[in-house]
């Protein structure tokens, strides 16, 4: 059995990196928990729908480092408590 939930989220502009809880059993049945990160970009559809892609243009790419900076401190920063 498998659960997801949204642990953290980073944004800047259309651009955000969201960090997973996932729990989990591993190989033995046990119970597990781990961390994933997801990036992704909004934008509008011809019909002004929100969409959400992870396709990025070249602009975007600082904010994807920005964020994903954001994430990783976090996490590393969460584990050392």
């Amino acid at each position: 059995m498998n659960e997801n939930e949204i642990e953290k989220k980073f944004s800047t502009g259309v651009v955000s990196a969201t960090i997973w809880k996932n729990k989990g059993t591993d190989k033995e049945g046990k119970e597990t928990e781990f961390r994933t990160i997801t990036i992704d970009r909004r934008y509008q559809d011809k019909n002004e729908e929100w969409k959400s892609t992870s396709s990025m243009r070249i602009n975007d790419l600082p904010k994807v480092v920005l964020v994903s900076n954001k994430a990783y401190e976090y996490l590393v920063l969460k584990d050392a408590e």
